[in-house]
């Protein structure tokens, strides 16, 4: 931490070229070193992370058939692109970093933005982030253990190793992070692209048979798409969702020519992941029965020990390759969101300091990194996951009203892409459908305690952030 400078506390020392200012305008700010390419690069590997390889049968579980399972999937496909265009205009009319967190302290104020970053910072985004490395581990430690699991002390340690890794990269330097992600980005193309050619290959030969009375025994449920989506993007697997979690604004304030870049790597990186997921689903059914499908533990292995022999030891693999990749981006957005909320009191203030040497956010992103290591801990944190990953819609539909709110507060502020309103009241819409959805369709006590726990935040919030008591400001400013 010795290369680690504190933020002047003094407004009028803002000028000193060795300190750490409060406000995005300051001398020092997180290094800009995220192109086009790598803009892109950073949506479709964060995007796309094992689900779609591993379990990618929530909709169909709860469509019941082809036919509506691939139009869910296309209508997912339309919701990321709406999602996406909101973002866009959030991205370049508020070009700092932070994902949500600076949108709804704009348009709502601290409250909503507090709680934002007490809910993401502490669970939602550290124990995605050891859910991703502990898949991670599992598909690199299986060769080694042919024909049994991996030990789980194995599955730990190489989960752990991972998180130090990605940790350590992201924060040497922005522009080695993003060469990793572009290098792991285009692997996991590589796979993609055999898996869709294969199943392209396999239309032509005439495998059309599970697509033959494709709406046979469908048992479509309003709950029951509500569902799908909301499982999907609890899997990562959903694009519709997971463009909206903040990977392609977070860097809205990294991006080297912000209003070219940020919108042009969504419109290119949004449709792309699309069009994989529909053809990937489409070339899985090529080769499985929807019994089948259901049946797998994981699917794309299943695909290639039936079509890729006798090079199916590819797939686990260029998996692994997918899982940390979606690691990388994760912790590159998450870091910035922690380094956000100290910058702005809203927690501890040693995570708002900037390396002086690397120009990034090293505390924030050590932190990260150890509260993601704290998750691997326990046998299984899934359930953990499912208790919060419904909040994330909550802040999604939030962030997006947001949106709407600012059109007649803040008619003023310069909007370098401006979308028509009836998108954001729409995406309002569709969040506030797949928060309620899940919670008609198969109530729980968890999305109650998860309410608690984000509500829970304003007993910090009152004396830390608010009334600012002296005894919660020692805490706060050492």
């Amino acid at each position: 931490m010795g290369e680690v400078r504190k933020r002047n506390e003094v407004q009028d020392d803002r000028a000193d070229s060795q300190s750490v200012a409060s406000k995005e305008s300051a001398a020092m700010q997180l290094k800009k070193q995220v192109g086009l390419f790598s803009g892109i690069s950073l949506i479709v590997g964060t995007i796309i992370g094992s689900g779609i390889f591993i379990s990618p049968k929530s909709v169909l579980r709860n469509t019941g058939a082809v036919g509506p399972c691939l139009i869910v999937w296309a209508g997912c496909g339309v919701i990321g692109i709406l999602g996406a265009l909101c973002f866009a205009e959030l991205g370049t009319m508020i070009t700092k970093s932070g994902g949500e967190y600076p949108y709804l302290m704009e348009a709502f104020g601290p409250i909503p933005a507090f709680l934002f970053s007490w809910a993401s910072v502490i669970v939602m985004k550290p124990s995605s982030f050891a859910i991703i490395c502990l898949s991670f581990a599992e598909y690199a430690s299986a060769p080694f253990y042919p024909g049994c699991e991996p030990p789980p002390v194995v599955i730990k340690c190489l989960a752990a190793a991972a998180i130090m890794g990605i940790t350590v990269v992201n924060c040497l330097s922005v522009k080695l992070a993003s060469y990793v992600q572009n290098f792991l980005t285009v692997a996991k193309m590589i796979i993609i692209i055999i898996i869709i050619v294969s199943g392209i290959v396999l239309l032509i030969q005439g495998n059309t048979q599970n697509f033959s009375n494709s709406f046979e025994g469908s048992s479509i449920t309003a709950g029951g798409i509500g569902l799908a989506l909301y499982n999907e993007e609890e899997q990562g697997t959903n694009g519709g969702s997971r463009v909206q979690d903040g990977h392609a604004d977070t860097c809205s304030a990294d991006l080297s020519l912000c209003y070219r870049n940020l919108p042009l790597s969504i419109i290119f990186g949004i449709p792309l992941v699309m069009v994989c997921y529909l053809l990937i689903n489409i070339a899985y059914f090529t080769v499985m029965t929807p019994t089948e499908l259901l049946q797998s533990p994981a699917v794309a292995v299943t695909f290639g020990d039936r079509v890729l022999q006798p090079a199916a030891w590819l797939v686990p693999l260029f998996v692994a390759f997918s899982t940390i990749g979606s690691a990388n981006g994760s912790c590159f957005t998450a870091g910035r969101l922690t380094y956000v909320a100290g910058r702005e009191g809203h927690m501890l203030k040693f995570l708002s300091y900037i390396s002086v040497k690397r120009l990034t956010p090293l505390p924030a992103i050590v932190s990260y990194g150890i509260i993601g290591m704290i998750y691997i801990i326990p046998a299984d944190i899934n359930t953990l996951i499912n208790y919060f990953s419904f909040a994330v819609w909550i802040f999604y539909g939030l962030t997006i009203a947001g949106l709407v709110v600012m059109r007649f507060t803040k008619k003023d502020m310069k909007r370098p892409i401006k979308i028509p309103i009836v998108i954001p009241i729409v995406m309002v819409l569709v969040s506030c459908y797949l928060v309620i959805a899940p919670i008609v369709q198969e109530p729980e006590w968890a999305y109650l305690y998860c309410i608690l726990f984000i509500l829970g935040g304003l007993i910090l919030y009152f004396p830390f952030v608010h009334y600012k008591v002296r005894w919660a400001q020692k805490i706060t400013s050492k």
